[in-house]
């Protein structure tokens, strides 16, 4: 009997071996795949239309490179081009449209031509700030139409940062009154640029390199580009003297990333949810920055530069919001894209407006 005991026992344990065997074959076959997947890395490119390594809008890709490389433990690497390193700062959309580059880090309204309510996601004069284009985009329903908007062009876009309230920029004479806008020559893109035609000023196109030697020889009149931290960076106090305020036409530069969408697909799961939180918090990065930078430049350029600061007058400033309302009408009667868009901006930005009256604007009031 305790022979028989024991070969039964024997048995027993021989077949749950068996089947132990048999489970661990079928795991290994099941899980392989996901483990040789998770080992695979990917090489990205990301092409900018900025300088390289450029305060505020040239680091924020760098810090957005270095973070999916940390949380990705080497699986996705992204290298950064600067503007004219891979292709022209104006040439990104394009081409990681095409998958030349899989990212891409620029602003809407620079692809106007092709899209004209691209515009909608930068900035609007007399618009959203930066706080308000945020909550737009990301509990506003912006974000759906703004990947709407760029999904014929294989494109994901995602908000890649914000310069907050810019200032009204350069201008190598007084800018006294209405008239004073006339013939003048200015970089200005997105509608900032259309309300200063309509005022007689001629907008000028130019990406930031460009800005400088421009300005110097006369090309140009006058320049907007950020704000005391990245104008300070490029010298252009040394090209103009006279430095106005407010930014109207751009109270909240809103900045973006390009994915392309086949790129995006080849990605696991995991390293797609870590492109996404890596935009997300170089959004708010930026943003951080320039708040904390703004103030010294500033002070650096008034008192020890001699710079005059200046501020629009409200004859000036009524007549550029007249200007702003007349093109965006005209622009939304043009372009059904354009009016369904500002459709939706225009409901969040009311509702945004009529709260901040009184709890951000009378607090600024009574500080």
């Amino acid at each position: 009997m305790k022979l028989i005991k024991k070969a039964v026992l024997a048995s027993l344990v021989s077949m749950l071996m068996l089947g132990c065997s048999d489970k661990n074959n079928n795991s290994n076959q099941q899980v392989q795949p996901q483990a040789v997947q998770e080992q695979q890395k990917f090489n990205w490119k990301l092409v900018t239309s900025w300088p390289k390594n450029y305060p505020g809008l040239g680091t924020a890709p760098e810090r957005f490179a270095k973070n999916v490389n940390l949380m990705s433990n080497g699986r996705l690497t992204v290298k950064v081009y600067g503007a004219g390193e891979l292709v022209p700062g104006f040439e990104v959309f394009d081409t990681v449209s095409a998958g030349t580059a899989q990212m891409g880090h620029s602003a809407a309204y620079y692809w106007k031509g092709k899209l004209p309510a691209a515009q909608f996601f930068t900035a609007i004069p007399f618009g959203m700030n930066a706080q308000e284009m945020n909550g737009w985009l990301h509990h506003g329903g912006g974000m759906d139409l703004w990947q709407d908007l760029y999904k014929p062009y294989n494109l994901i876009p995602a908000a890649g940062g914000n310069t907050g309230v810019q200032m009204a920029g350069w201008f190598k004479k007084e800018i006294n009154t209405v008239e004073d806008l006339k013939g003048l020559k200015m970089r200005i893109p997105g509608l900032g640029g259309e309300v200063l035609k309509k005022l007689g000023g001629l907008p000028v196109s130019l990406t930031g390199g460009e800005l400088f030697t421009s300005l110097q020889t006369g090309a140009i009149d006058a320049t907007e580009w950020v704000g005391p931290y990245n104008d300070l960076a490029f010298g252009l106090n040394k090209a103009a003297e006279f430095y106005y305020y407010s930014g109207w036409h751009e109270p909240g530069a809103n900045l973006e990333f390009l994915v392309n969408q086949d790129a995006f697909n080849e990605l696991p799961k995991d390293l797609q949810a870590i492109v996404t939180a890596a935009m997300r918090v170089a959004n708010t990065d930026m943003l951080d920055e320039y708040t904390a930078r703004n103030n010294d430049a500033l002070e650096q350029l008034v008192n020890k530069h001699d710079v005059q600061l200046r501020k629009f007058s409200p004859e000036i400033m009524a007549a550029l919001k007249q200007g702003m309302n007349e093109v965006m009408q005209d622009q939304i009667a043009a372009d059904p894209k354009m009016k369904e868009i500002w459709q939706s901006y225009h409901s969040f930005y009311t509702q945004a407006k009529s709260y901040h009256d009184i709890s951000e604007k009378e607090y600024y009031l009574n500080r």
